[in-house]
C-alpha cells in the first residue's frame, strides 16, 4: 500500500496516545483525584504502587498507529509481546470500549474510568500483568517470548487474517521469540494468513541493556535479512514516522520502532522499567513531579468529566 495519512488522521493518533499515556500513569498512581481537578495530594496515591511504566508509551504509539491504519479491517489483530506493561493495553482496551464487554463497571466515562484506575494493581482488581480475564488474553503477560509464535499459530490456514505482533527488545533475546523468526519460511504460503513483527527498541530489559539495542543497525538488519525479512526502521514515536513505515508496499516487513524506554515520563527516571516515582505519597518533590507529569498530557483536552471522551 502506498501513500502518507493525512493531517487529520495524524492529529488523531497523537490525541490517541497522549490519552492513553495519560492513563496508563493514572493507573498505577491514582486512587482519586483522576482528573486533577484540584492539586494533587498524599491522599491520592496509591499506598502501594506496582507495574510496569518503562514499555507503555511505546505500546500506545505501536497500537495507536496500527488501530487507524488497519481501520476497517475486521481481520486485523493485534499480538503484544511485552504483557507486563498492562496499564498501556488496559487504556486502550477502555477507550475502544472492549474492555466494557467484559466488565460492566468500566464503561467509558468518568465512573469507568476511576474504576479501572483505582481497581488496577489492586486486591480483587486488575493486575499489573495481562491475564485471562483480559479480552483476548491467551498466556499470562509476564511469559515473554511466546508473542511471534502465537501470532504465527493464528495465520496457520488463515490467508485472510493480519496480525501485527509487538515484541519487546528484551524479549527478542528469549530462545523461543527468537527461534520463532524460523516461522517466516516455514509458514510463508498463500494458505496462511500475514504476519508484522514490530521490535521495539527502547534499550533496556529489567535492569540492563538490551543486547539488540546495543547492535549497531547494520547489524541488526543483517539479522533481520538472515531470517528471510526486510527491516523497516522506525526512528522515532511520531505518527508520521509510523505511518509513512506502515504505507511502503514492502515484501515480509520486520519494522523496528525506535523510542527511548519511559518516554514522555519524569526526564530523570526516563529509563526506568517499573514505577520511576517510587515515594510520591511522602515525597513532596516527587508528588509535584508526579503532578506535573500527569498535566503534560493535557488530559482535559482529551477527556471531560461530564462528556466523557473528547477525541
Amino acid at each position: 500500500m502506498s501513500g502518507h495519512a493525512d493531517i487529520k488522521t495524524l492529529e488523531r493518533i497523537r490525541k490517541r496516545i497522549r490519552f492513553c499515556d495519560y492513563l496508563s500513569v493514572a493507573q498505577l498512581y491514582l486512587r482519586d483525584n483522576f482528573l486533577l481537578e484540584r492539586p494533587l495530594e498524599a491522599d491520592d496515591i496509591k499506598p502501594r504502587l506496582l507495574g510496569h511504566w518503562g514499555t507503555c508509551h511505546g505500546i500506545n504509539v505501536a497500537y495507536a498507529n496500527l488501530r487507524s491504519f488497519f481501520k476497517g479491517n475486521v481481520n486485523y489483530s493485534f499480538i503484544l509481546g511485552p504483557g507486563h506493561g498492562f496499564p498501556a493495553l488496559q487504556a486502550n482496551l477502555f477507550l475502544d470500549g472492549e474492555l466494557s464487554k467484559v466488565d460492566e463497571k468500566a464503561t467509558i466515562d468518568y465512573e469507568g474510568l476511576s474504576y479501572i484506575c483505582r481497581k488496577f494493581s489492586w486486591p480483587d482488581g486488575f493486575p499489573s500483568h495481562a491475564s485471562p480475564m483480559t479480552p483476548n488474553v491467551i498466556t499470562e503477560g509476564g511469559e515473554l517470548g511466546y508473542a511471534l509464535a502465537n501470532a504465527y499459530g493464528m495465520a496457520l490456514g488463515h490467508p485472510e487474517k493480519t496480525l501485527a505482533v509487538l515484541i519487546g527488545d528484551g524479549e527478542l533475546e528469549t530462545a523461543t521469540a527468537l527461534a520463532s523468526l524460523n516461522l517466516r519460511d516455514l509458514l510463508s504460503s498463500d494458505k496462511n494468513g500475514r504476519v508484522l513483527p514490530i521490535l521495539h527498541l527502547n534499550g533496556y530489559k529489567i535492569s540492563a541493556p538490551s543486547i539488540y539495542a546495543r547492535r549497531s543497525e547494520r547489524e541488526l538488519n543483517e539479522l533481520v535479512r538472515g531470517f528471510g525479512f526486510t527491516p523497516v526502521w522506525i526512528h522515532s514515536d511520531d505518527p508520521e514516522d509510523f505511518q509513512e513505515a506502515l504505507h511502503k508496499d514492502i515484501e515480509s516487513p520486520f519494522y523496528i520502532l525506535e523510542t527511548e524506554k519511559g518516554a514522555t515520563g519524569p526526564n530523570r527516571y526516563h529509563n526506568a522499567h517499573q514505577i520511576p516515582l517510587k515515594k510520591p505519597a511522602s515525597d513532596e518533590k516527587e508528588l509535584k513531579a508526579l503532578e506535573e507529569w500527569l498535566k503534560s498530557y493535557g488530559f482535559n483536552e482529551l477527556f471531560s468529566k461530564d462528556e466523557g471522551v473528547l477525541l
